[in-house]
């Protein structure tokens, strides 16, 4: 049990890291977005893929290691949380103490990058408010009669009122 435990509290720490690594990812990408700047957007989201890949592959291993534990002290996997690991702990001070700093970090690091994310799904839906308004309003001035804004558009309406819309001749 107790290198299950070592197992764990190593997994969360690598988990961590990769999540810190994602933070300044998430902060350059606010600007990215920010400027409209396509290009890079997409360079971005690539390396963001790279990182998203490695918590995947963690997930999984701490997934993996807490259904073991859970073999170990004859509970449910899938009910079995990392808190409920933490206070069986109780005969295990230093374990208990380490796996439950990781824990606490590895929440405050999640929510931190969850913070930038949220605020780069809310550059996002306004970009593409913009984007949605102007396609609309091209829309609308192309489908509106009269909008002719060229030079010869006095002429235009002067020859539509002499002639009539119908040509009689036909």
């Amino acid at each position: 049990m107790a290198s299950l435990i070592e197992e764990l509290i190593t997994t969360l720490h690598q988990e961590n890291d990769v999540y810190k690594k994602m933070i300044p990812i998430a902060k350059e990408k606010s600007d990215i977005i920010a400027n409209n700047d396509l290009l890079a957007l997409q360079e971005i989201t690539d390396k963001e893929q790279v990182f998203v890949e490695k918590v995947m592959a963690l997930d999984k291993k701490r997934e993996e290691i807490i259904a073991n534990v859970g073999i170990v002290l004859g509970k449910d996997a899938k009910t079995l949380k990392i808190q409920d690991i933490i206070q069986l702990l109780e005969k295990q001070p230093e374990e208990q103490e380490r796996l439950s700093d990781i824990h606490t970090n590895l929440k405050r690091t999640i929510n931190e990058l969850m913070e930038f994310n949220d605020h780069n799904k809310s550059l996002i839906e306004q970009s593409l408010e913009i984007i949605e308004f102007n396609m609309n309003f091209i829309q609308s001035t192309r489908m509106s009669p009269g909008n002719n804004y060229t030079k010869s558009a006095g002429q235009a309406n002067n020859v539509l009122t002499e002639t009539g819309i119908f040509d009689a001749k036909q």
